[in-house]
């Protein structure tokens, strides 16, 4: 069982939250969380940097996974994103889970000048992004040169520092059919979240549901492949009654977009599960694609305060997770 978190900030101030995410993964792991998520949020007041972030968690902790959800490729020089990748999971101990995703920048045409003034039109937002990314994490070659240079200079035609069984603990986020069988076929592992893409009907769950069963049939380890679902999850057991006020006014603003599929990509999205842990236990039983994994990464919402996050997790550690069958293998501290 994990957690994901979208790491908001003051514009103003920056560091404090920071600090905040920070702080919220080290409870995590005292909780006895088995992952800890990251999102990425680029020229927005979110974390735009997800790596710089984790591997300071790496320095913070001592056992929590650590993972993005997710880096959008577009974004990112593979060969760069790789070696970054492979030196915080060196100095995680090997705890690192990137998840990615491709397609162009968000607002592209309002970036593309910024960020590929000279290459926009030749860069490549497909799949093969992400191939890219994995043969550099897998050790292929990435150079036709390897030796010395001179008197002290020593390359390598692979991307260094390596990091042993990092490419096993790739993941892909996807949203569609499409995506989840070549997630499967890649050997990848494969994130499904709160959002899906309404191409085989309306029912939420029975969609994500395709997509897992997609995703296995065409894994080399079929069946026990690795799935992480991402629902949002607010169990109110100890929550204050002005902290439940505000949880049910947040719900309540976002179901409207639950009730059918949303713009031309008729994206759907799940609704949040909001209330004890025991109801939240009892209408997840009933979600066919949570039957079909046994990982999860609940999303945290948003635009909560710090505190709120401290309540969730804690009672998602104590009270909801031992309801669903999750016990940390961690001692809790």
């Amino acid at each position: 069982m994990g957690f994901l978190t979208i790491g908001l900030f003051d514009g103003d101030d920056p560091r404090a939250g920071h600090e905040s995410t920070l702080e919220i993964i080290k409870l995590g792991e005292d909780l006895g969380f088995d992952s800890a998520w990251v999102r990425h949020r680029h020229l927005q007041y979110g974390i735009s940097s997800p790596i710089a972030v984790l591997a300071a968690a790496s320095q913070r902790t001592s056992r929590i996974e650590l993972g993005t959800a997710v880096i959008p490729l577009g974004w990112e020089n593979p060969l760069r994103l790789a070696e970054d990748l492979a030196t915080v999971d060196i100095l995680s101990g090997g705890r690192l889970n990137p998840g990615v995703s491709v397609g162009p920048p968000m607002n592209w045409e309002t970036v593309r000048e910024a960020l590929y003034p000279d290459t926009a039109d030749a860069e490549d937002f497909s799949y093969r992004r992400v191939e890219r990314l994995l043969s550099f994490v897998r050790g292929e070659q990435a150079t036709d040169f390897r030796g010395a240079q001179g008197v002290v200079e020593v390359f390598s035609n692979r991307v260094e520092p390596h990091a042993a069984g990092l490419g096993d603990r790739m993941w892909y986020g996807g949203a569609s059919l499409r995506s989840a069988r070549w997630a499967g076929e890649n050997g990848m592992n494969f994130l499904t979240s709160s959002v899906v893409k309404a191409e085989e009907g309306t029912d939420f769950a029975e969609i994500q549901l395709s997509h897992v069963r997609t995703f296995r049939k065409h894994h080399p380890q079929g069946d026990q492949a690795r799935v992480s679902q991402g629902l949002v999850v607010i169990p109110t057991d100890s929550a204050t009654p002005e902290q439940k006020a505000r949880y049910a006014a947040y719900v309540e603003k976002r179901t409207p977009r639950t009730a059918e599929p949303q713009g031309p990509a008729r994206m759907l999205f799940s609704r949040d599960y909001l209330g004890s842990s025991a109801e939240i236990a009892e209408q997840l039983a009933a979600h066919v694609a949570f039957r079909e994994i046994d990982e999860v990464a609940f999303a945290l919402p948003f635009s909560f305060e710090h505190a709120d996050y401290v309540q969730i997790l804690t009672d998602t550690a104590t009270h909801l997770g031992p309801l669903l069958g999750w016990a940390t293998s961690a001692p809790v501290r």
